[in-house]
């Protein structure tokens, strides 16, 4: 049997050595498996991710802290000159964050809405 070993070893040792073993490895691998999938999984992926850090609540980082039975996301020193989101749970604050940093206007422009006379 140990006879054997010897000529068997230099045999697939001569094959290794002249062959690309990566380049083999990985043509069973695309016969073995298909990954063809993987690329495109790969950029939607990417593109949710620099969603997600385009997010407001990512970008600004508002304090998070418990209100009652609620969570609130603040962005400022207090909740009337600062941004804040409230919901049930942190993800639901810091969207409801994200949605009030888009849309809501400073409180001067509010009070400017509010007391504007009506003709």
């Amino acid at each position: 049997m140990t006879d054997a070993y010897q000529p068997i070893y230099d045999a697939v040792r001569s094959r290794i050595v002249n062959g690309n073993v990566g380049e083999a490895v990985a043509d069973v691998a695309r016969q073995a498996f298909d990954i063809s999938w993987t690329v495109e999984a790969l950029k939607q992926e990417f593109c949710v991710l620099i969603y997600e850090q385009r997010r407001p609540s990512v970008l600004f980082r508002p304090t998070l802290s418990a209100d009652g039975d609620q969570w609130c996301a603040l962005f400022g020193d207090n909740l009337q000159e600062g941004v804040a989101g409230f919901g049930e749970t942190p993800e639901k604050a810091m969207l409801a964050f994200d949605i009030a940093w888009l849309n809501e206007r400073t409180p001067y422009a509010i009070r400017a809405l509010t007391t504007e006379p009506t003709p």
